[in-house]
């Protein structure tokens, strides 16, 4: 059984005034974690993550991936939503990542495109997905005290910032971008937020961080071995999210079989 994973991790987001601080951070972190877990690590950072770069990853990836094979992937950036080409959308939008060079090319990876590179994968093989984009709530509750002061920023890229059309005003409200990953092929998915809310870059004693990476992390960190994603899931909220500063609620989606399997196993 071979480990495979893919970090990506984008704060410059050029011709946009929307950069962001914390995802390479989270990448070089998740790597970290995931490289002292046994997996082979590739990462993508700010300017290797390209649209296509970001595709051709997908791709080897998941293509190369035999029976029994675990496959990880983990991204930190912007989400956004386009307008919908194939009718397949019930709100008229496709949810999309936000590659390095979105707002020099217009270059979104949507949700369908990784839908058909995550079917490309052979029979057997498990697919995780880590997202850390997107979306606000309301519910104040939580442990923030390895928050640091200030306020966090929102990783959504509203479409109207790299578009180069108007959108039609129909469609000009907030993005659904955890709901689209749900149909995207992976087994198991955790996200950051609701489809909803935002994920928040911000910083932990002053190094940024996605909010969601930063305690993810530090929850898989106190996990008994043999830990399972749902037991993960529960540690990370509500101890940790959402709070008060940090309105988002973590989500995981996947069968009750791929949330009882050992974390990174």
């Amino acid at each position: 059984m071979t480990k495979r994973a893919l970090c990506i991790g984008i704060n410059d987001y050029p011709g946009t005034n929307s950069d962001l601080s914390g995802c390479v951070n989270d990448a070089t972190d998740w790597a970290a974690t995931l490289g002292g877990r046994g997996f082979q690590v590739t990462k993508l950072l700010d300017g290797q993550a390209t649209k296509a770069a970001m595709v051709a990853a997908f791709s080897d990836l998941v293509g190369g991936a035999a029976k029994g094979d675990t496959v990880v992937i983990t991204y930190s950036g912007h989400g956004t939503w386009a307008p919908d080409q194939n009718g397949d959308e019930p709100d008229g939008r496709d949810e999309a990542l936000c590659p390095w060079d979105i707002g020099t090319t217009g270059a979104v990876l949507l949700d369908d495109e990784i839908h058909d590179l995550f079917a490309h994968r052979n029979a057997g093989v498990r697919v995780v997905l880590i997202s850390d984009s997107c979306h606000s709530g309301s519910v104040t509750r939580g442990d923030e005290s390895d928050l640091d002061a200030g306020l966090p920023r929102a990783r959504f890229l509203p479409p109207s910032v790299w578009m180069k059309a108007g959108l039609p005003t129909n469609l000009a409200r907030p993005a659904k971008l955890i709901s689209g990953m749900t149909r995207s092929g992976g087994d198991l998915l955790l996200a950051g937020c609701t489809d909803t809310q935002y994920s928040w870059d911000t910083s932990f004693n002053k190094r940024p961080n996605g909010a969601f990476t930063f305690y993810a992390l530090k929850a898989l960190a106190s996990l008994p071995a043999g830990a399972s994603y749902e037991d993960w899931y529960k540690k990370i909220t509500p101890a940790y999210l959402p709070s008060t500063q940090l309105p988002q609620n973590p989500q995981i989606f996947g069968t009750r079989t791929a949330r009882r399997w050992k974390v990174f196993e």
